[in-house]
């Protein structure tokens, strides 16, 4: 299971080739939910109908007598303790007296097939008393954070603007469903082969539930089939486990795409009121924003997500004056935590929508009034933060200001919304043009003791020298892999590289999330390379190795430190690195259907050093999408606490045909504090895409269309007044 990069003949700065980049295009490529023993049984879960209820009775009686079934348990039989959880150990294991959204896990069934499975979950008899749910987030008492950010005393100005957003509830929708095969080892413990984000958390969050010693709980990464947040938090991971240290056998279990959607958590719905005021040559005198983040029923990453949507809930700007309160509470709609952007998405469409009202306000262009506004190297964050790194916005408004636009509409039927399937010939289509500006944190923040840590060894194999790279950080799709070997190339100068397979045997690596492994893994490969190459002595690589032997090194890789917001004025250094992206989006809107067709994306980002282009330009696009997404169609419906829509069917996510043309200029201004001078890239793109879209939908339409993703009937009510 190891990932060798043979073919990858490239270091830092240029587009080596993936190594799984073939297997995955032709099929062959092993995702966890490919993983088979012989002898294996397959588990199921069964999840509660009801978003609030107590249980008054569990009988597992029904399921036991299908032929196949080897065992039902439920929260009386977790070997250690019964709640697990992220940041706080607030969600059971097993649902124990109620449950507190639809999709709970209450029990779990191992039989010899997975459909028997199945049907002996649905067997299992359970009895609710079912009770009123808390689904609206301004009606629940209960929080899970309340961040203000308080920065001067000046909040009255000569031009003000108001407005109310609202953002849906967002799915990560990989493709890759959560899968993963638990094998009992002969020690008493539990091997764990997942499709996982973070390895070593999985493995503290397991070995408690499962009373065990860490060490006898032991995960090797599979292949992930996506990402983007929704792996951070446990799924079926302590239920295989469970049910394979029960049976000693080794159980998988593969959530179907139904189960997919309830198995994970989600992006946070906000609804957020923002004031600007300004001069009335449009610039800021102060920001005022209230932001509510509905966490769902549990915590997961919530705090951590509050914090983010507070400390840049005024986005890229110059703001003397800030009054922001940023809200998470707990309700009975499904579980929220990370996905790609944790928090600053959300405030970043509210924001962006404000500068543009501000804008119309001071009858300024949309590029004009950012430019007045922007930070640069020596701003302060609302936070009190000094940027002390390249954030040439100014520069990069005015590149994308310069790129040409599309041309004029094609009247072939197939450019137009909707396609072949137009039915208005394009006679009430409007084109607008739209403007997004985001700031993203980069690696985790808040005092967090966010390290990798990296093994890297060189010997001679055949009479060649080799490198193995081995950490435990997790390739989701991001191309992590190509990098680690990048980078051990150009430290070492060795052509043959191995990356290992990321398991626990190696120190911790920390989540892939946060856009940080490039930082921080990439840091720590470059660490231990270093040393390994100190021992070299000055020779070249093989007469070294021909001397002194196989020479292994491990380094952990830490960032500079951050520190806490403080809990009433919100002010402090709470993030190690800053990204900023800036979006053009044209669009050709139907009137009269509702129907959006985007024309062209534009996009200018900063990444501080290119490491792979191929990839970072990926990471762009991908990026991209799912702010498109969000803009015009992704959006887990939920009423009364029930999920009306978990399929691709109904929840329906950007293809080919729906993403256009991109045009994108990469700025490398390094940050001097980074390995190699880089800037994590992946989320930025994710925050400024939304509001480009939105932007150029109102432009089109004059429509206000305050909250995404923008519905056909927002538009189609153009014409009606």
């Amino acid at each position: 299971m190891t990932q060798t990069s043979d073919a990858l003949l490239h270091g830092v700065g240029e587009s080596a080739r993936r190594p799984d980049a073939t297997l995955k295009v032709t099929g062959e490529f092993a995702y966890a939910s490919d993983l088979w023993l012989d002898g294996m049984v397959w588990g199921a879960t069964l999840r509660s109908p009801h978003p609030s209820a107590w249980i008054r009775s569990i009988d597992v009686a029904p399921a036991l007598r299908i032929p196949g079934v080897r065992a039902v348990l439920t929260h009386e039989d977790v070997p250690g303790e019964k709640y697990y959880g992220l940041e706080h150990k607030d969600q059971p294991v097993l649902a124990i007296d109620q449950v507190r959204y639809q999709g709970e896990p209450v029990a779990l069934v191992a039989a010899d097939h997975p459909e028997t499975a199945r049907r002996a979950a649905a067997a299992v008899v359970v009895e609710y008393e079912p009770r009123p749910a808390i689904t609206d987030p301004r009606e629940s008492q209960h929080f899970v954070r309340h961040q203000p950010v308080r920065r001067g005393d000046t909040f009255e100005a000569e031009v003000v603007v108001t407005g109310e957003y609202e953002v849906g509830m967002q799915d990560q929708a990989f493709l890759g469903p959560e899968s993963g095969l638990a094998v009992p080892a002969e020690d008493g413990g539990v091997d764990l082969y997942i499709a996982t984000q973070w390895l070593h958390v999985d493995r503290d969050q397991l070995a408690p539930c499962l009373g065990l010693p860490p060490g006898k709980v032991r995960l090797t990464l599979s292949g992930v089939g996506g990402a983007f947040g929704a792996r951070e938090d446990l799924s079926m991971q302590v239920h295989a486990c469970m049910l394979a240290l029960r049976l000693n056998r080794p159980v998988k279990i593969v959530y179907g795409r139904e189960e997919s959607f309830f198995g994970h958590v989600h992006r946070h719905p906000a609804r957020m009121r923002y004031e600007h005021g300004a001069t009335r040559d449009g610039r800021l005198v102060y920001v005022k924003a209230d932001i509510l983040l509905d966490g769902g029923a549990y915590c997961s990453s919530s705090p951590a997500v509050v914090g983010n949507a507070a400390s840049l809930g005024a986005g890229p700007y110059e703001v003397p004056n800030v009054r922001v309160d940023a809200t998470g509470v707990y309700t009975n709609n499904p579980p929220c935590g990370a996905m790609r952007g944790f928090g600053a998405v959300q405030a970043c469409y509210a924001y962006e929508s404000q500068m543009d009202r501000l804008a119309e306000a001071c009858g300024l262009s949309p590029i004009e009034v950012r430019m007045r506004n922007a930070v640069s190297q020596g701003s302060h964050l609302i936070t009190g933060q000094v940027i002390d790194s390249p954030a040439p916005l100014a520069e990069m408004l005015r590149d994308l200001e310069a790129m040409p636009l599309p041309g004029p509409r094609d009247e072939d039927l197939r450019g137009l919304p909707g396609g072949v399937s137009q039915t208005t010939h394009g006679e009430s289509v409007l084109r607008g043009v739209g403007y997004g500006v985001g700031i993203k944190n980069i690696c985790f923040s808040e005092g967090f003791d966010d390290y990798s840590t990296a093994r890297v060894r060189a010997e001679l194999i055949g009479g060649e020298p080799h490198v193995t790279v081995h950490t435990a950080a997790a390739e989701v799709g991001q191309g992590l892999v190509t990098v680690q070997a990048q980078i051990a190339r150009t430290e070492l100068g060795i052509a043959n590289v191995t990356v290992a397979t990321a398991d626990t045997s190696v120190g911790s690596a920390g989540s892939s999330s946060a856009s940080r492994q490039s930082y921080v893994t990439g840091g720590a490969v470059k660490a231990a390379c270093e040393a390994v190459r100190e021992r070299f002595e000055g020779l070249p690589p093989g007469e070294a190795l021909e001397r002194f032997g196989p020479i292994e090194e491990t380094r952990e890789y830490r960032h500079r430190p951050t520190y806490p917001m403080d809990p009433l004025t919100g002010q402090g250094d709470s993030h190690t690195q800053l990204a900023l992206c800036v979006h053009r989006a044209v669009v050709d809107v139907d009137v009269e259907l509702g129907l959006v067709k985007v024309v062209e994306l534009a996009a200018v980002q900063d990444v501080g050093r290119i490491l792979n282009p191929q990839a970072l330009e990926g990471q762009i696009h991908g990026g991209s999408a799912q702010g498109l997404g969000l803009a015009l169609m992704e959006e887990i419906q939920v009423r009364d606490g029930q999920v009306l829509n978990p399929s691709f069917t109904d929840y329906l996510i950007p293809t080919i045909l729906d993403m256009p043309p991109m045009t994108l200029k990469i700025l490398e201004n390094a940050d001097p504090a980074a390995p190699y001078g880089l800037r994590g890239a992946g989320e930025p793109p994710t925050l400024s895409s939304t509001p480009a879209i939105a932007a150029a939908v109102r432009a089109a339409t004059g429509l206000r269309l305050t909250r995404v993703p923008i519905r056909p009937e927002d538009i189609a009510l153009f014409d009606k007044g």
